[in-house]
């Protein structure tokens, strides 16, 4: 059965997101003696009232996710100068999809399955050549601050990743993936 958050809970979620009576009032759109009256319990809002507060508590909680909440990280790259061959045993082992390239620690590029299975599809002998030499472009990249929406629309635009850097070092990796699961 259904349960509506009590007094207790609006208060408790109202703290874990980080907003003032004040502001949650000025989100769902209501008075800030009301949201302070029903935290007390003396006044039992409408259900219409109660959705409003919860969406706004909900809004304000994905506003609040940065790309260090949702990264994944050790990130495993490949060096620009290694073999095709080794980018996808180091695929295969971790059971990833793409990697990013490196050159001095640096992202210079990106490496998936898809090139280079359309590597092979044109009877391209690829395994011994260099990654540099058949590698896309590098992955965007983020600092650990940058909110969930700006991701969202990286990933959204068609990138398969993105890269989170600090201090010029990459210390996190979002995928599609790590994105829907730490959205939710």
């Amino acid at each position: 059965m259904f349960r509506l958050p009590t007094p207790e809970d609006i208060k408790r979620l109202r703290k874990k997101v980080g907003l003032t009576q004040t502001e949650l009032a000025e989100k769902a759109g209501v008075s800030q003696s009301l949201i302070a009256r029903i935290e007390r319990g003396s006044v039992d809002p409408r259900l219409s009232t109660l959705q409003k507060i919860l969406n706004a508590m909900q809004e304000a909680n994905e506003e609040s996710l940065t790309a260090k909440d949702i990264m994944f990280s050790p990130v495993i790259t490949i060096d620009s100068e290694a073999l095709v061959i080794e980018a996808t045993e180091l695929m295969r082992k971790n059971d990833i999809s793409q990697l990013p390239v490196v050159k001095h620690g640096r992202p210079v590029g990106s490496i998936n399955d898809q090139i280079i299975v359309q590597h092979l599809s044109k009877g391209q002998q690829i395994f011994q050549k260099k990654v540099e030499e058949i590698m896309e472009e590098a992955f965007p990249s983020v600092s650990p601050s940058t909110k969930i929406n700006v991701i969202n629309q990286l990933l959204a635009s068609g990138n398969p990743a993105v890269l989170v850097i600090d201090k010029g070092e990459i210390i996190g990796i979002i995928t599609k993936i790590d994105f829907i699961s730490g959205a939710r």
